[in-house]
């Protein structure tokens, strides 16, 4: 996933993100530029914002399954 693309098709900037996902923008460099992961309360967050599904943080961790 790049943030960073997602975010310029939307014509924002890092502050823009920052702000209306009510983080720091310094905390949003970050995770824009893969230097600090973020917890799934901040990612719903930032996808919300940008228009994507959150899970695209965490693509590596399998769907658990629910017992029926």
């Amino acid at each position: 996933m790049n943030l960073k693309e997602k975010r310029l098709k939307k014509g924002l900037t890092q502050e823009d993100v920052a702000t209306a996902a009510e983080i720091q923008t310094g905390s949003y460099c970050d995770i824009e530029n893969g230097k600090k992961g973020t917890k799934p309360s901040t990612a719903k967050k930032i996808a919300a914002v940008l228009g994507f599904d959150w899970t695209e943080f965490y693509p590596d961790k399998p769907q658990q399954k629910r017992a029926g």
